[in-house]
């Protein structure tokens, strides 16, 4: 079976290296916001405890995902009256 090598930085190509850049800032930015929300909102307004939110927002790029679609409550919104 033959053993494959990694792909080293220099080995790829200009398009390859700037999808790397560019997915590793989208995921720092996700991250950043994620981390911010957490901190700014209150704990009721968070499913579940917000330590662990802030822990699985270290998972890869899913983590924060995760949090803005599931772990934040959406606020209720009074009904208008017509």
């Amino acid at each position: 079976m033959a053993r494959r090598t990694k792909k080293q930085w220099k080995d790829m190509s200009a398009g390859g290296r700037a999808g790397v850049v560019i997915m590793g800032a989208f995921d720092l930015a996700l991250k950043i916001l994620a981390w911010r929300d957490l901190a700014r909102r209150p704990a009721e307004q968070v499913r579940g405890p917000k330590f662990v939110w802030f822990l699985a927002t270290f998972v890869n790029t899913f983590g924060p995902i995760g949090y803005f679609l599931f772990g934040r409550k959406r606020p209720e919104i009074p009904p208008t009256h017509q």
